[in-house]
């Protein structure tokens, strides 16, 4: 806080916006190529500087926490805080109770790393089945890998929570609102 003559001034410093990323957009601050989350908010919004909190792959849609607060984004991302992040995705083929088993224990990847144990709910179990998936690590394209893991492919895939932060529904694709103080607290101070 800054003090002007013994009183204080209130000014923000950092911001904390919740965004329902829509598909096509980068989850980056600047892009040549393709739009960026940055690109979708107001002037004044831009003009604190955020950065999204982790990345959302091009096509996929949902939760994106931006701020500029390096702490916070520092802790949400760090493996040693195994922060969850839930996603909903419809997968072209049928999840079985195997699948829920094998990522339980972890799944090898493509390039040999092995997972750490994801929390796979099947909702739908088809010939396209829909899922819910909880993990607490973000490798590149991790979702739709674990899934290549078992033959099969992710055809959606939407995020719906962060650490304690979810998805408002309220909010179609492509808009943002600040986070209530309640949400802010949750997260920065994670039970």
């Amino acid at each position: 806080n800054v003090s002007v003559f013994g009183e204080r001034v209130e000014y923000t410093e950092f911001v904390y916006y919740m965004m329902n990323k829509p598909p096509g957009v980068v989850s980056a601050t600047e892009d040549l190529r393709d739009q960026t989350v940055i690109d979708l908010l107001d002037p004044l919004a831009q003009h604190f500087k955020p950065f999204p909190v982790g990345r959302l792959d091009k096509d996929t849609e949902g939760l994106l926490l931006l701020t500029n607060d390096g702490n916070l984004a520092h802790n949400l991302l760090s493996p040693k805080k195994h922060v969850p992040k839930t996603y909903y995705a419809i997968i072209n083929g049928v999840v079985t109770e195997q699948d829920v088993e094998a990522f339980k224990l972890g799944v090898e990847l493509d390039d040999g790393y092995i997972t750490k144990p994801g929390h796979l709910v099947i909702l739908k179990s088809a010939s396209t089945s829909e899922i819910e998936l909880t993990i607490q690590e973000g490798k590149f394209h991790q979702v739709k890998r674990m899934f290549e893991s078992q033959g099969k492919k992710v055809t959606y895939l939407k995020r719906l929570s962060m650490g304690n932060l979810e998805l408002d529904d309220s909010l179609e694709l492509g808009d943002y609102r600040e986070l209530t103080v309640e949400e802010l607290n949750k997260l920065k101070n994670p039970s």
